[in-house]
């Protein structure tokens, strides 16, 4: 399993197997974007899989889903968000990484909110 495609299909057969999928109309993932397939993978998959993403994605894309899906999740993921920031995005203190990331996403999110209403 090599290409793109083949890694793609397998990332979305391995979601499927764990029931990622169960309250989903079949045809609402019969293909998944490349942003919602690297949601889904750091989500739901362990890290073997994980490291597949980044066999056919760049780092950067990779990092800016976590940032902007996992990271504003807070207390709910943190654990996994810390080994992430540890084992993939070359944090030295990945707690207070992500506590910074939290802050910032968090104070991004009322900035939109302020300026929308």
């Amino acid at each position: 399993m090599q290409s793109q495609e083949d890694i793609k299909k397998y990332l979305e057969k391995r979601l499927r197997e764990n029931h990622v999928f169960w309250s989903f109309e079949q045809d609402a993932t019969a293909r998944l974007s490349d942003w919602n397939l690297i949601k889904y993978v750091l989500i739901h998959l362990d890290l073997d899989d994980i490291n597949y993403l980044f066999k056919i994605y760049p780092k950067k894309k990779i990092k800016k889903v976590w940032i902007e899906e996992l990271i504003p999740q807070g207390e709910y993921l943190i654990s996994m968000n810390i080994c992430f920031a540890l084992i993939y995005f070359d944090a030295k203190n990945p707690r207070i990484y992500v506590n910074s990331l939290m802050t910032r996403q968090f104070n991004k999110k009322l900035k939109n909110e302020g300026s929308a209403g």
